[in-house]
């Protein structure tokens, strides 16, 4: 064979190799039964908090409804990040060193979740109060789901507590008002229900109505007045509880006389309506932003606010909305950015 043409085939063979080689390269799983995008995560040993956001970008024509597995599908797994400054040449290091994430602990987030990295700083020298819905003698709605009680304050208090989470991350200051000491985040489908919440700093939550939420509006008032001149806002977080079982999308709530309130629901509505025409373009969004002046929070706190329902815990298919852990995740970060975008276009 003349030289030109061994020459020619060494060529043709080397370039399809390459590409298999960088093909391979890439870290892949197969999703197993149950596995969801946190869990997969985890069982990689990559921090699914830090990665989530890289993970659905790699993955995105693989998921059900942008957030969900397919059982047997192969996923990407992001790449973990070097933990301390970046390893450079010599010739290099004067011109650019990638310091790590600065490290938090919060166990009010549980043993799985206390730990966790900093985002970016979008919400420095901002203030936010976090109420979840009923707690303490009051469950809110209840129903049941596989043969056990379920209640609206459960997973309520759990979106509240992964939304402070997000704030934290972009350097927010967080008051989480309503607080269970040994319910941290959790990645159950089925939240046990308690009756041992707390309001902010220690107090017992009271059995009447009217003195629970005038114990709540008390201590985000007095928390406002203390930070007063910063940027604050509240946001309170509600299970719906329709009696006759509607589908409802997410609703946020404002107070008619408060113009940043307004902003505040309409930028993160805004959000929910980009997000479910990118994700579900064949589903339409029907949640709306409204005046509610007539509720109790909404007409006795000082900060501007959005009371936010998230669905109807007795419809089933807002249950697969609120009981699966990754939907209550991707609730809390599309809410966390709605706040970012109210912040940001003053």
């Amino acid at each position: 064979m003349p030289l030109n043409y061994i020459r020619l085939f060494m060529v043709v063979l080397w370039i399809p190799l390459s590409a298999a080689m960088a093909q391979d390269s890439l870290n892949t799983v197969i999703a197993e039964k149950g596995d969801g995008i946190y869990s997969l995560l985890r069982k990689q040993g990559v921090d699914p908090y830090m990665t989530y956001d890289d993970f659905i970008a790699l993955n995105e024509n693989r998921l059900r409804d942008s957030l969900h597995l397919y059982e047997g599908m192969s996923y990407i797994i992001p790449e973990i990040a070097v933990d301390s400054a970046e390893i450079l040449k010599e010739s290099e290091k004067s011109v650019i060193v990638k310091e790590s994430p600065k490290a938090n602990t919060y166990d009010i987030f549980g043993k799985q979740y206390a730990e966790f990295s900093d985002k970016s700083e979008r919400l420095k020298e901002t203030v936010f109060y976090l109420i979840s819905g009923h707690g303490g003698p009051d469950p809110g709605a209840m129903t049941q789901y596989m043969g056990k009680s379920i209640s609206e304050d459960e997973y309520a208090y759990d979106v509240t507590l992964r939304l402070a989470r997000e704030l934290l991350s972009h350097g927010a200051q967080v008051y989480i008002i309503v607080r269970d000491p040994d319910d941290g985040i959790r990645d159950d489908l089925i939240l046990e229900m308690d009756k041992d919440e707390i309001v902010l700093p220690d107090l017992s939550i009271p059995l009447d109505q009217k003195d629970r939420l005038e114990q709540r509006v008390n201590a985000v008032n007095n928390l406002y007045k203390k930070h007063k001149g910063k940027h604050q806002r509240l946001i309170v977080t509600h299970v719906d509880s329709r009696s006759k079982g509607q589908n409802i999308d997410v609703f946020f709530y404002y107070h008619e006389k408060s113009k940043r309130g307004k902003k505040l629901a309409e930028s993160i509505h805004n959000t929910f309506k980009n997000k479910y025409k990118k994700f579900q373009p064949n589903r339409s969004y029907s949640g709306t932003f409204e005046d509610r002046s007539n509720l109790y929070l909404v007409k006795k706190t000082l900060p501007a606010m959005t009371f936010i329902e998230i669905g109807n815990i007795r419809n089933k298919k807002d249950q697969r909305r609120i009981l699966d852990y990754d939907n209550r995740q991707a609730l809390a970060k599309w809410i966390s950015e709605g706040v970012i975008l109210d912040y940001e276009t003053k």
